[in-house]
């Protein structure tokens, strides 16, 4: 079945949507660590980015919020960031990004934003009510409470929203990649991004999925 949830999430059937990864939004957060909150997003669009995976990544009045944070923009120099003009929690109400989505015929929508419980949240339940299979990366989303992001999550699962991490998500692409492309990741997305598999990233041999 094209649209099942059993289905794995691959390189070939997914694009990343990353919603408002702007600085002083990020500094807005207290639901969780914001170090590992950031280091979640850039290893996930890191990997996305080594896979040939599509990304689209969001902004809303950067003169409030800051620029799109400095470690997303330097994986992707020259990459336009979608500056949202409607001042609205779900990112699909701009044309521009649900065209961007659209564009790629991908089915599954891997999303993550901030905050969880309104960009993020609304977006995601957008997007189930046009048919895709979106993934949350709940690992990469936080709020400005514990308790925003708890009910913002919980909001999504209710809706059909799929919960996903980082090192989950990058699993699966991986299994779908070439083995050239599964080295570079476990080097540059694991390696660096995880505590754990960086010290497994310099053994040898390397981890394989494959």
């Amino acid at each position: 079945m094209e649209n099942s949830k059993t289905d794995f999430v691959t390189v070939l059937n997914s694009i990343l949507l990353l919603i408002d990864y702007q600085t002083n939004i990020i500094n807005g957060i207290a639901s969780g660590d914001r170090t590992e909150i950031k280091k979640a997003v850039v290893a996930s669009a890191r990997a996305a980015g080594i896979l040939n995976v599509p990304i689209v990544m969001t902004s809303i009045n950067t003169k409030e919020n800051g620029e799109v944070i400095k470690e997303l923009r330097d994986l992707f120099p020259g990459k336009e960031v979608i500056t949202r003009l409607l001042p609205l929690p779900d990112a699909f109400e701009d044309e521009r990004v649900l065209q961007a989505v659209r564009k790629s015929g991908r089915q599954k929508l891997v999303i993550a934003g901030l905050w969880t419980s309104t960009c993020f949240a609304n977006t995601a339940i957008h997007a189930i009510q046009d048919g895709l299979d979106v993934y949350g990366l709940i690992d990469a989303a936080g709020d400005t409470t514990l308790e925003a992001h708890n009910s913002g999550v919980q909001r999504m699962l209710e809706a059909g929203v799929t919960p996903i991490t980082w090192m989950s998500l990058t699993a699966e692409w991986m299994n779908s990649g070439s083995n050239s492309d599964e080295r570079e990741v476990t080097n540059e997305s694991y390696g660096k991004y995880s505590a754990m598999l960086s010290y497994l990233a310099n053994q040898q041999p390397l981890v394989h999925y494959k």
